[in-house]
């Protein structure tokens, strides 16, 4: 686990302490960066998604959901927590605590925003950094690999549709012509130029060339990343400043969401007694988000000082100390799973 996965949080601390600063010192500056947009896309945050999600979209190897067949339980227990679950309690936890248990401590027009911040969340699983949650509890590498393919060629498709039908039921309206231009921003054309340039590299030297390749450009994710942070946080600096309390409270239900889809996907693989090594990336899948992707549909959907923006940064905040407190929990528990030498046929 490289410095920067390790150190996420205090880095991407360190981008919001830099944001609001910077945002209250020079405010022309990000209001200049604001204006470059067309049709709801900025130009500034497209460039720096596409920055972090190629890379991740290199790593994936699609030939490997050839093997899907071989372990289906633990496939099972992701796609179903990631598609028919993690979306909708996600939701109904933005609905119960800033329609009701938050309704007097902020305005009823924010807390739309953040709700609509929430469900993207939910609804964008994990793509990247479940290769490094997977590797600190020794789960399969091959069969997180397959996962990974698996969720990233239904997210291409069931994305959109989630997002607008829970949008729609929390009567929050959003254009499908928006919506569908996001998912192909950020999800489909930088998972062909993944995908053109993992063929290409693999042409040329093998998976020594990919990997190779995508440790070189990894700290374009990272700059990508912390510069998008910045970004948001600068657009946001006055409302925060207001309500310093609110990053707090969008908190709340990203934890209670993070730790009960992490124990609803663990206790059913060891009820189904799935081994360990595939059980505990399993969990960890659902439990994780590809926040990367949340943000930029919802700079795109909402704009740029959008509570729904300020929602799915929260979330990146919140992420690695509560992932690694999961994978610690689920190291202390391994014991707990069957070894696969002793249950016969695969799971």
């Amino acid at each position: 686990m490289g410095a920067f996965e390790k150190y996420l949080s205090v880095w991407v601390g360190l981008c919001i302490l830099a944001g609001i600063g910077l945002g209250l010192l020079v405010p022309g500056v990000f209001s200049a960066l604001a204006a470059l947009e067309y049709a709801n896309v900025n130009f500034a945050v497209a460039v720096l998604i596409w920055a972090m999600v190629w890379p991740m979209m290199i790593g994936i190897d699609f030939s490997s959901m050839r093997r899907v067949g071989e372990r289906p339980k633990g496939l099972v227990i992701t796609l179903v927590v990631n598609w028919l679950i993690k979306p909708f309690t996600m939701a109904a936890l933005g609905v119960l605590f800033f329609r009701h248990v938050f309704a007097g401590l902020i305005p009823a027009a924010d807390a739309e925003g953040y709700i609509a911040g929430l469900i993207l969340l939910g609804a964008a699983p994990c793509t990247a950094m479940v290769f490094v949650w997977s590797q600190l509890t020794r789960g399969d590498p091959n069969y997180t690999l397959v996962q990974v393919s698996v969720n990233d060629a239904v997210m291409v498709f069931a994305f959109a549709p989630i997002v607008a039908f829970l949008l729609g039921v929390t009567d929050i309206i959003v254009p499908w012509e928006t919506l569908l231009l996001s998912v192909g921003l950020y999800v489909v054309i930088p998972l062909i130029a993944g995908v053109l340039t993992r063929t290409m590299l693999a042409r040329k030297g093998g998976e020594g060339a990919v990997t190779g390749f995508t440790h070189r450009i990894k700290p374009l994710s990272v700059i990508g990343l912390l510069a998008t942070v910045i970004l948001l946080f600068g657009f946001q600096s006055g409302t925060i400043l207001a309500q310093p309390g609110v990053i707090v409270l969008i908190a709340v239900p990203i934890l209670i969401q993070s730790y009960g889809i992490f124990a609803i996907a663990y206790a059913a693989a060891w009820a189904w007694k799935v081994p360990h090594r595939i059980a505990a990336p399993s969990a960890l899948i659902g439990t994780s988000n590809f926040f990367e992707l949340a943000v930029a549909v919802a700079i795109s959907l909402f704009g740029l000082k959008s509570g729904a923006a300020l929602a799915t940064v929260v979330g990146v905040l919140v992420e690695v100390p509560v992932m690694l407190s999961l994978v610690a929990f689920a190291n202390r528990t391994r014991l707990a799973f069957p070894d696969p030498d002793e249950i016969g046929p695969k799971p």
